[in-house]
């Protein structure tokens, strides 16, 4: 069953109207965490567990603009993380990054993705359980939703040769609207670099 289907209206938190307050540049990039970006550049949104260790994975690639974390593919407006914590939000933690595609491909970051975290543990990754760590491709666009879905085909493939028959569970679907994270979240590893980093994939590489 996907996150979409537990998702109830009646006890998902309110939220608010407003977005988290945060520092308007990115720590490590230099560049500012809010849009408008440069025209020349895409946006990729990705789940692959807690949300701290993922950004930090793809902040050290090039051509990678900026990042942020935040929430996506829930009910509650600019929700908190104390709100992500119950399950009722029905987000995900997700990270999004801004890349420049004249240096590093959607697809590098989709093998990056793939091979970074589990894909096959449904609501968990992990230690960590609970809807808002499932795994998650949120496309901009028809070509990053084809590019997403035959990657999937492709690295399902990859796993059952490796031995691994589990199915992925990763859900592939159009990004709804993206909610900054409270700022303590924002770079956190940069911030505090012996922290928690849950990532972990299963030495399999997308070919």
């Amino acid at each position: 069953m996907k996150a979409i289907d537990k998702q109830d209206p009646q006890t998902a938190p309110s939220g608010r109207t407003h977005e988290m307050p945060l520092n308007a540049t990115h720590i490590i990039t230099g560049h500012a965490l809010k849009p408008p970006f440069p025209k020349t550049l895409e946006t990729a949104l990705f789940g692959l567990g807690c949300f701290w260790g993922a950004e930090r994975l793809f902040w050290q690639q090039p051509g990678i603009f900026t990042t942020a974390v935040g929430y996506a593919g829930g009910l509650t407006p600019n929700p908190n993380y104390t709100e992500l914590c119950t399950g009722r939000t029905g987000h995900a933690e997700v990270v999004r990054i801004i890349f420049d595609p004249a240096l590093i491909s959607y697809q590098k970051l989709l093998a990056l993705f793939w091979e970074s975290h589990n894909p096959t543990q449904g609501m968990r990754q992990g230690n960590d359980i609970g809807t808002q760590y499932r795994s998650v491709i949120f496309t901009h666009n028809k070509a990053q939703q084809s590019q997403a879905e035959n990657t999937k085909i492709s690295y399902q493939h990859q796993l059952t040769q490796a031995g691994i028959s589990a199915p992925i569970t990763t859900e592939i679907t159009h990004a709804p609207t993206f909610y900054y994270a409270e700022e303590k979240h924002q770079q956190y590893l940069a911030k505090n670099p012996h922290g928690y980093c849950s990532l972990g994939g299963l030495n399999v590489r997308l070919n």
